[in-house]
């Protein structure tokens, strides 16, 4: 529980959690009220009838609450590996898993609850930038002459917290990710740079190995979080891409964090820290 709380504390403080979080929630603000400041325009989501319909639809509760969420989730996961992969990487470059050895902290419980630190920020980032994009969507629909009555509908905010557990679920699976990637690298930068190159080259190989793509850990995240309700804009047209039952995807993110937190732990315990 100590190294717990002191991972807390660090964490509150560092940019790098100003930093991603802002940045989620600026984009998720500037999306939304973009979209439903030109929803009546012929700039509305691509143009045209259908176009302007896709982004009412966006900012139409209680469908937005949905919306809202797959938004989140997907921009998110990428930022939540980034975040990961930051603090993780500076373990390394500003000697803090040196000076928590030189105490006598055990390597594997350190970054086991540096990575438990992690996923609360993760939590409680989740709910806010949730609670903005509703707020953002709310505000979207006014400007887009969209009628928010079905702001309190009660079947689908009985099922909010179930959806936001799991989204949490699967972005800290992909948190786990860049925080192994980085630990294994040493470095924030490359644990970055690498971890976003595998999440674009994930979902480049999906449209020639879609098979083997569908049990990677972005397209597990996202599978297991799906609700049916579209994806992003408009949930429109395209190629479907292969993806895994919500529940056998489900478990697939638990498969890909343990792991990925197995191998972390692993690596940290066995590896000479020097310098």
């Amino acid at each position: 529980m100590r190294l717990f709380l002191s991972g807390l504390r660090k964490l509150v403080r560092r940019p790098a959690t100003f930093v991603i979080f802002g940045l989620l929630i600026g984009l998720l603000v500037l999306i939304v009220l973009a979209v439903g400041a030109t929803a009546n325009s012929g700039m509305g989501a691509g143009g045209g009838p259908n176009g302007r319909a896709a982004a009412k639809e966006l900012v139409t509760f209680p469908g937005a609450y949905d919306r809202m969420l797959q938004f989140i989730l997907g921009l998110g996961g990428l930022f939540a590996m980034i975040y990961g992969a930051a603090i993780a990487g500076s373990e390394w470059s500003w000697g803090t898993l040196k000076s928590a050895v030189a105490r006598g902290e055990s390597r594997v419980r350190y970054m086991l609850f540096s990575f438990a630190s992690i996923g609360l920020m993760i939590a409680v980032g989740l709910v806010i930038a949730f609670g903005i994009a509703v707020v953002a969507a709310v505000i979207g629909a006014n400007l887009a002459n969209v009628s928010t009555s079905g702001l309190g509908d009660t079947a689908t905010l009985g099922h909010l917290p179930e959806r936001l557990l799991k989204g949490w679920f699967a972005v800290l699976e992909e948190a786990a990710l860049g925080f192994t990637i980085a630990t294994l690298a040493r470095s924030q930068l490359a644990g970055i740079g690498a971890g976003i190159a595998f999440y674009f080259g994930e979902t480049f190989a999906s449209i020639f190995l879609p098979d083997i793509v569908k049990y990677m850990p972005f397209s597990v995240a996202n599978a297991s979080v799906a609700t049916g309700s579209g994806q992003g804009f408009g949930g429109g047209g395209g190629a479907t891409i292969a993806t895994l039952p919500a529940d056998q995807a489900l478990l697939m993110v638990a498969v890909w964090l343990v792991g990925s937190l197995f191998v972390a732990a692993l690596y940290s315990d066995r590896a000479e820290i020097s310098g």
